[in-house]
């Protein structure tokens, strides 16, 4: 009988359950109690960033992101169609339009130089999404956005502990969004952060992730009662998930080196078929440190990806493709648009599949995962 290789499997540092019990012992299970205050620490001390704020999910972020910016109805964002639908729901919610622009071959990162041209006097923000944890060229979107009075939201959500230059991803914008659903490095189930790089925004972020209060200035004592400031909602987690969260980050250095060796064997492994030409492996520019969030492989276009997926499944090996790019779905048609022909974009999607990578994958399984993609396309 075969051995099921799942897709992902969450992983646990060991502390999680000894700190949720913490937590209730401390009597603080709303939000922004001692865990929270140490994931906020931590962040901020990691990234650089002004104010990180936990949240209860990416989405979340991202929804603060377009609270922040004041999105009105009819204002643009250009960011890719390969992305997951937070990335553009968050903007459609304030009436903002989304303007999808093609990604890069390499990266499968939006193409930089592609930016420019798309821009209106609509125009409000740029959200670049760091794919696989691999770097978008920032310095040139931080360049066109400073010429044309941009804001710059970085979708950071699969891009903890990955740099770009050196610099944290997520830090680099005026604002980052970063997730730690259960399928990413460092979880917390479901919970995400917003990282605050332009202090313009540090106190407004607050109130509106209090639910339009000033109740944080509060417990600071910095005002003698809080009220109701500005629009806003109920953004944060509890601290159950923020006691979880504290267990994942203080291994965030060993998580990231033992998945970035499971991805180089990886790359090892399939460095043949690559050189046959039935597939590509992921290319990563000598700017960008990644963080081994997924290992992906682009077939070529003759061979069926959905026959390969079966044949994998058909062993017990779980793997997945990954978006359908938003600017085909019935929601992207509409309330977003397109600029320009997105032909990389649906190539590129057509062609990629994920294969199973976590935290105590063993090398058979990998080898197993290997055997099993190369018998498929044989």
């Amino acid at each position: 009988m075969k051995q099921e290789i799942p897709f992902n499997w969450p992983h646990m540092t060991g502390k999680e359950l000894h700190y949720i019990a913490e937590a209730h012992l401390n009597g603080c299970l709303a939000g922004d109690g001692p865990f929270t205050k140490r994931c906020h620490g931590w962040l901020e001390q990691k990234s650089g960033c002004c104010k990180a704020l936990l949240t209860h999910s990416c989405t979340a972020a991202l929804e603060m992101a377009a609270l922040l910016l004041d999105i009105q109805p009819g204002d643009e964002i250009i960011m890719p169609s390969y992305t997951f639908v937070s990335t553009a729901n968050a903007f459609v919610l304030r009436g903002g339009v989304p303007v999808f622009i093609d990604i890069r071959e390499d990266t499968l990162n939006l193409d930089e130089n592609l930016i420019e041209a798309a821009i209106t006097s609509r125009t409000r923000a740029i959200v670049p999404v760091h794919y696989a944890g691999v770097a978008c060229e920032m310095d040139t979107i931080m360049e066109v956005a400073e010429r044309h009075g941009l804001q710059v939201v970085e979708d950071a959500a699969q891009g903890v502990m990955a740099t770009y230059k050196g610099r944290p991803l997520g830090s680099i914008g005026h604002l980052g969004a970063y997730s730690f659903h259960e399928t990413k490095n460092v979880i917390s189930g479901e919970g995400g952060a917003l990282l605050v790089n332009d202090p313009a925004f540090a106190l407004r972020a607050e109130i509106i992730r209090e639910k339009g209060t000033d109740r944080s200035r509060f417990f600071r004592e910095e005002v003698d009662k809080y009220t109701w400031q500005e629009i806003g909602s109920s953004f944060l987690p509890g601290e159950l998930i923020a006691a979880f969260l504290w267990a994942q980050l203080e291994e965030a250095d060993r998580i990231t080196k033992e998945r970035l060796a499971s991805w180089r064997r990886y790359h090892e492994l399939l460095a043949p078929l690559e050189a046959k030409g039935v597939l590509r492996r992921p290319i990563v520019p000598e700017t960008c440190q990644h963080n081994a969030h997924m290992y992906y492989v682009l077939l070529s276009p003759e061979i069926d990806r959905q026959g390969i997926l079966a044949e994998l499944k058909r062993n017990d090996i779980w793997s997945v493709f990954h978006y359908v790019p938003l600017h085909s779905s019935p929601a992207g048609v509409r309330y977003c648009r397109t600029h320009g022909d997105l032909g990389v974009t649906a190539r590129q999607s057509e062609k990629l599949i994920r294969l199973p990578l976590w935290i105590g994958l063993s090398t058979k399984q990998q080898d197993r995962v290997v055997e099993v993609l190369c018998n498929a396309i044989a």
